[in-house]
């Protein structure tokens, strides 16, 4: 059987209606487009004085601006990028399982048995044709999924690194204002000259960097309260903020220069590049920033909708930084030369006591933009933690409504302390904003690439189309990064440092999980093995059942083999559990579980698959074994009827709910306390030291109360539709549920073969030294420690 989930089946969203819309626009301005409203602050601010030798400079400068305006943000994201959402889910991750899923070309620790079994694409004549036509090349050649995902990865650590960079660029900026401010309130009530320049230049030299780490440790505290929450706070100061600087861009047009309208023309970008000189080229790095934040809006579609980012962008965000940044463009043309301060934004107001409050409100508005790419770091790790890409850390999801807001303490800490590292380090806005466009740049020209792939493979769109695609922005785009490159010295450099560190945390640790996946394919023994266990070779069955988890979906794993070969005994019931995490953002709750049987029926040898997506928290739920429970329940009275079942080297397997419908299997009684947690694991160890000749414990039992909230099972009523079989193998089901659990897990040492090259050596070794520093391995229900059996094996790679 196919299982067919397509985008649509996957994403339970409903259809969004215009007063969601509306809903979701307003919150969006505080967390999606504060990024590219706060650039004003520091486009022509990280231009210097030096490099502007005309007013025709800044007229051309301005034509870049709105060029790039409106082919990146608005032409490239918002009307083409943001449509190849997967399931609502965006960025790069979201574009590279796009391709994944319809290319084939995902390194994933999938076995063939393993894509045989959790196939999920419907197979149709057309399907075929296009893979023959288009994807048969990419697939074919292996050299290119490891690029793909190599390349995936490190557009993955740009927007992480723009996550870092960006807030430490827009607070400093806007702290320097606020430093300018004190140093001209001191310039007005001091009477001697030298005491008001000595001031001044105290102020503007140890007022920014100390209150842009102060505001920089107030905004990531505050990203524990979700999405939801920090957009209906933040987006009344966006709103505010964008009234504000597109009116005094309004006015700076019509008082300064009002013939800045006419340097929208291309004409204007022609006299500059017909002009251009290294140090002029340089120049476009710092134009660059007013795209600042079109990545992340991409990236942030998981936390609202396509349609709210598109309407707000078009309607409200694109119009108002164009009279924003012609305004500025038109004030700096008429005081050029009048002071060295005249490209900061805070000086185009024109009034002194305005110019105060803007000066405070532009940190509010610094604060609120560097939401958008802080949150796109967390969609972007959530997605490559989902794809073993990423060590475990904690993924809170912060809304039960929208699935893709989602808070990561441990991230969050590490965003934080890197970004206050840049503050201080660097405190020059020049070196960060250089540093900031080089890795907007490299995100932009990944998302090109990536998307080029998919108008060809997804959309199915001619090949044509998709170089027509690349050819116009990724041109652009190498435009723009060899200006960056220019930079490279004067603090981009700090990107090398960045992308060192996240890649190699990212290749390490998805090599060391695909290795352990290999290691535990390979050593996997054969149902025969654990079949042909009985009282003739010692080993006995206690009451119970056993839970033992695994990374296989064939076969007895080795650590379990292991354990039974020295301890000969095994529950009257085992269930083994197989955690998988698919490239698509959901699965719904009535295709998550794929249960099938392990050997003859008179074993009682179960295997559960859960199937989750990269936006699921299967694992977060207290009553999952509740799930499991129900859901085997329901493959012993579907298993004989069902002509739908999938066939796998095992024998049958069924997809089944987490709980039945019409509740003809197993009905959960919930809210019982009893003591029984740790019943089935004790009679385990009893049973296995009474056949081992070290046991010498005079009683024969131990006694080990505890108290935990347990769901009890029962029957329903005796019914002419149920077999006899059925409900005797259902209650046997249900007195080894009574008699407790047991919970294995294999715990895996890894060490490298003798005589590998150093390369294999430091990812195993990288991967170790994660292993044994982060969080524990994440299970689906709260073990108790009496109830746990963790397992050591040495793997050898």
């Amino acid at each position: 059987m196919d299982f067919q989930l397509s985008p649509s089946s996957v994403s339970p969203q409903l259809k969004e209606t215009w007063q969601h819309t509306i809903l979701l626009s307003f919150q969006s301005l505080g967390v999606v487009f504060g990024r590219l409203s706060i650039a004003p602050l520091f486009v022509f601010a990280t231009i210097g004085t030096e490099n502007i030798e005309s007013v025709d400079r800044i007229h051309e400068l301005f034509s870049f601006v709105f060029w790039t305006l409106t082919i990146i943000p608005l032409l490239k994201y918002a009307l083409i990028v943001l449509r190849a959402d997967y399931a609502g889910e965006g960025g790069i991750f979201a574009l590279y399982s796009l391709l994944c899923r319809h290319a084939k070309v995902g390194l994933l620790p999938n076995d063939k048995n393993t894509n045989d079994i959790m196939c999920f694409e419907e197979q149709t004549p057309s399907n075929i044709e296009v893979e023959s036509r288009a994807r048969r090349a990419i697939e074919k050649h292996k050299s290119s999924h490891y690029l793909m995902l190599v390349v995936a990865l490190f557009g993955s650590c740009m927007t992480v690194g723009d996550g870092i960079l960006t807030p430490a660029l827009s607070v400093l900026s806007a702290s320097s204002g606020l430093g300018r401010s004190l140093a001209d309130i001191s310039y007005q009530y001091s009477s001697s000259e030298r005491t008001r320049n000595t001031l001044e230049k105290d102020f503007k030299k140890y007022v920014p960097v100390p209150a842009a780490c102060v505001i920089l440790i107030c905004l990531f505290t505050l990203q524990h309260y979700g999405s939801h929450k920090i957009g209906f706070m933040f987006a009344p100061v966006v709103i505010i903020w964008l009234l504000f600087i597109s009116g005094v861009g309004l006015y700076n047009i019509c008082h300064y220069d009002p013939q800045i309208i006419y340097a929208i023309s291309p004409t204007y970008m022609y006299r500059f590049m017909r002009r251009i000189s290294p140090g002029s080229w340089g120049l476009l790095g710092s134009i660059l920033l007013c795209a600042a934040g079109s990545e992340a809006m991409f990236a942030d579609l998981g936390h609202f909708s396509r349609r709210s980012i598109t309407v707000t962008f078009v309607c409200l965000i694109y119009p108002a930084l164009v009279l924003c940044y012609a305004g500025q463009a038109a004030f700096i043309s008429k005081n050029l030369g009048v002071s060295k301060d005249v490209f900061h934004l805070s000086e185009s107001v024109p009034n002194r006591s305005i110019r105060h409050i803007f000066r405070v409100l532009s940190l509010f508005a610094s604060a609120v933009g560097s939401q958008a790419t802080i949150t796109a770091s967390f969609s972007i790790i959530n997605q490559c933690l989902a794809l073993g890409c990423f060590p475990r850390v904690k993924v809170i999801h912060t809304s039960d409504k929208i699935h893709g807001q989602v808070y990561i303490p441990d991230v969050n800490c590490i965003l934080m302390l890197f970004s206050i590292a840049i503050t201080i380090g660097f405190r020059n806005i020049s070196l960060i904003g250089n540093a900031t466009g080089l890795a907007i740049i490299f995100a932009m020209l990944v998302t090109t690439c990536f998307m080029s792939l998919v108008i060809a493979l997804y959309w199915e769109k001619s090949l044509f189309l998709s170089v027509c695609f690349l050819v116009l922005f990724g041109s652009i785009e190498i435009i723009y990064l060899s200006a960056c490159l220019l930079n490279f010295p004067k603090g981009a450099w700090y990107l090398v440092v960045h992308l060192v560190i996240f890649m190699t945390i990212m290749l390490a640790w998805h090599y060391g999980t695909l290795k352990k996946y290999q290691f535990d394919f390979e050593n996997k023994l054969s149902l025969d093995w654990l079949t042909e266990l009985g009282p003739g070779l010692g080993v006995t069955r206690v009451p119970g059942i056993g839970f033992i988890y695994t990374d296989i979906v064939t076969g007895i794993p080795a650590f379990f083999s292991h354990f039974i070969t020295n301890l000969p005994a095994f529950h009257q019931v085992l269930i083994f559990v197989t955690f998988k995490s698919l490239p698509v953002p959901y699965i719904p709750a009535c295709q998550r579980y794929l249960i099938g049987r392990v050997g003859p029926k008179e074993y009682k040898v179960y295997r559960c698959i859960v199937r989750y997506g990269y936006c699921d928290h299967v694992r977060d739920t207290d009553d999952f074994e509740k799930h499991i429970i129900c859901s085997i329940g329901e493959f012993i009275s579907r298993e004989e009827n069902d002509f739908e079942a999938s066939t796998s080297p095992e024998g049958k397997m069924i997809v089944v709910g987490s709980q039945m419908a019409d509740r003809n299997a197993l009905i959960p009684l919930d809210g019982t306390v009893t003591n029984m947690g740790s019943s089935a694991s004790l009679a385990f160890f009893v049973s296995c030291f009474r056949t081992s000749p070290l046991y010498d414990h005079p009683s024969g039992s131990v006694s080990i109360p505890i108290r935990r909230k347990k769901v009890r099972f029962v029957l329903p009523p005796n019914s002419p539709q149920m077999r006899h079989s059925v409900r005797e193998e259902l209650q046997e089901l249900v007195d080894a549920r009574e008699s407790g659990t047991a919970y294995f897990l294999g715990q895996s040492h890894l060490t490298v073969r003798r005589g590998s090259n150093f390369l294999k050596k430091f990812l195993i070794m990288t991967y170790v030294f994660l292993d044994k520093n982060c969080r524990e391995p994440p299970v689906a229900l709260n073990i108790p420690h009496a109830a746990l059996v963790e397992v050591g094996m040495v793997y050898i790679i």
